[in-house]
């Protein structure tokens, strides 16, 4: 797929990753914009699901608002330019800790892969006979390696945290996490949504102040669930992006995952109903409606 990166007057474009684009500001701020862009099995799609970026953007400053009580927010202003307005924020720059903070409430993915092999997630061991969408008995601290674009996040043990950024960093990253995670969950809960497990990015500033950055509780970096038809033991329905990598393998898109070869164009219906489940995530958890740009 083509990337297009718009161009920001006075901005020098830094790197674009698989949903966003990120630029430094002459005054040594940065400007991430959220696209519309999707990625699947660390694959960008095509095409584009429409207001995408936008949903992102507000839910993710949404959030921020009510975690706020928790630890502080990279976020610096919301006054952007015309052609990314809506979808981009001006932040902090931050020296982000190479560690994908994961918090798991319930247990799907690729925690469910990593149990059925070995019982245990990330080294926490859970209890025998749990299926795919069970509650966990209480949430777990599942961090991952922040791959390169492209590669795989790999599940790895808390002690390799502890290896990697030392064990006073470790133990405050698995706090924040999960008190990030518990207050999500609530929140989530009050709208009738279960968040299953969300994956949060923590950095610091130049006093080793912990700041959350980049994107909270999305449909991109969560799982959500409609709780009224929550059913372990399956597949559940969602408000996030697992209806494209349902569609992705399954054998009307014919494509082989292991083929090396690019995934199809997504069809529209796809393209539609992708829309439709992130809109609804924003609007059941915020209690907006959200304005197209």
């Amino acid at each position: 797929m083509t990337r297009v990166t718009p161009e920001i007057p006075g901005a020098t474009h830094l790197y674009s990753g698989k949903v966003r684009d990120l630029y430094e500001l002459p005054d040594g701020h940065l400007l991430m914009v959220a696209s519309d862009r999707i990625s699947a099995y660390d694959v960008v799609l095509a095409p584009p699901i429409p207001d995408k970026g936008t949903v992102l953007t507000q839910l993710s400053l949404w959030w921020f608002e009510q975690v706020a009580d928790l630890l502080p927010q990279h976020v610096v202003s919301t006054d952007v330019p015309d052609a990314v307005r809506g979808r981009a924020v001006i932040c902090e720059r931050l020296d982000m800790y190479p560690v994908e903070c994961v918090a798991r409430g319930y247990l799907t993915g690729s925690g469910l892969i990593d149990y059925r092999r070995t019982g245990q997630v990330c080294g926490v061991r859970l209890p025998t006979g749990l299926r795919d969408g069970d509650r966990l008995p209480e949430p777990i601290f599942t961090p991952a390696t922040k791959a390169a674009l492209g590669e795989h996040d790999e599940n790895v043990s808390y002690d390799a945290v502890v290896q990697t950024v030392g064990a006073d960093v470790a133990a405050r990253l698995r706090e924040i996490t999960l008190a990030v995670y518990a207050r999500g969950e609530l929140i989530a809960r009050e709208r009738d949504i279960i968040l299953a497990d969300t994956k949060i990015e923590l950095g610091q500033r130049a006093d080793g102040t912990i700041v959350l950055a980049d994107e909270l509780l999305t449909p991109d970096s969560s799982r959500f669930w409609p709780a009224e038809s929550w059913e372990p033991g399956r597949a559940q329905p969602s408000f996030d992006k697992q209806y494209v990598r349902d569609w992705l393998t399954s054998p009307v898109s014919g494509w082989d995952r292991a083929s090396g070869t690019a995934p199809p164009p997504l069809p529209a219906d796809v393209v539609s109903r992708t829309r439709t489940r992130y809109v609804e995530a924003y609007e059941r958890l915020t209690g907006l409606r959200l304005h197209p740009l």
